[in-house]
Parts: structure tokens; C-alpha cells; sequence
């Protein structure tokens, strides 16, 4: 995406899809469910809320931001680019990671709305993971709700 509008992009996410060729970045103990992005000057803070084995666990990650076409840098070798978002209903990120000597790569759904997937948003991300085997469609969580409500 060029030209990414940090400050539109803040704010509540719940992730419902996630596509990866590689089956164990599907296959984690601790599920995402929610992400919460807060701007701090030029530092973007994720805080992403997790259900790991149905208890609700809350993590804060701090990046410095790259560039100005949505790629962010986190401690741990961790990376977020935003492919594509409408800021107001979807956005489809790309994290890639590297863990135990292996990149992984992991493309994700996510949505502001508890409940809607918001169709024309999903179907992008169906369009650009056409070609990736495994995929997973998220259940709606508790913890997500908690993020949303700043309970968490």
C-alpha cells in the first residue's frame, strides 16, 4: 500500500482469517484474536489480545516504522506489512517472522466489526491467498470483545 494514513489505521482490529503455506504458523498454542494500534509519534503500539487455552492473555509490542508504505519492524524479527485496508471496515497484513533458523510468512484477515467478516474485504483476501493452501477462518472470541471494551 502506498502512502499509508498512520492515524486511520489505529484502533480496534479483530482477525478473522489467516492463511499461511507453511502449516505451523497455524498451528500455535496462544491464538490471536485482536489487535489494538496505537500511534506515538513515529512509533506504532500493538496490543494484541490472545486466547491461549481459552484464558485471555494481552501482549505490547513497540515498532519503529520504516516506510511510509506500511511496512513496520518489531523486536524479535518480527515484521507487519499492510497490503491493503479500506481504514474504515478491513485490512489484510502480512507478518512475516523468523523463528528456529526459518522465515515464515503469514497473511492475515482483519476486521473492526466483532461480528461482520464485511464480504468485499474478505474476498480480496480470498483473491490473494488463492494460491496459498492453508487456511483458517477465526472463532468469534472473548478476548477480542475485551480488547474492544478496553477491558484488557
Amino acid at each position: 500500500i502506498q502512502d499509508l494514513d498512520l492515524q486511520k489505521i489505529a484502533g480496534f482490529w479483530r482477525e478473522v482469517g489467516v492463511a499461511s503455506s507453511q502449516n505451523l504458523a497455524l498451528k500455535t498454542p496462544k491464538r490471536l484474536e485482536a489487535l489494538f494500534l496505537t500511534l506515538s509519534g513515529r512509533e506504532l503500539i500493538v496490543k494484541a489480545a490472545y486466547n491461549s487455552s481459552g484464558s485471555c492473555e494481552t501482549e505490547k509490542i513497540v515498532s519503529s516504522e520504516i516506510d511510509v508504505s506500511g511496512t513496520f519492524i518489531f523486536p524479535g524479527h518480527r515484521e507487519i506489512h499492510v497490503i491493503d485496508t479500506d481504514y474504515e471496515q478491513y485490512a489484510i497484513l502480512r507478518l512475516s517472522l523468523h523463528w528456529q533458523g526459518k522465515d515464515f510468512h503469514v497473511l492475515k484477515y482483519f476486521t473492526r466489526s466483532l461480528e461482520d467478516e464485511y464480504g468485499p474485504g474478505f474476498w480480496r483476501f480470498r483473491e490473494l491467498t488463492a494460491d496459498i493452501g492453508l487456511y483458517l477462518v477465526a472463532r468469534h472470541g472473548r478476548c477480542a470483545k475485551l480488547l474492544k471494551e478496553e477491558l484488557i
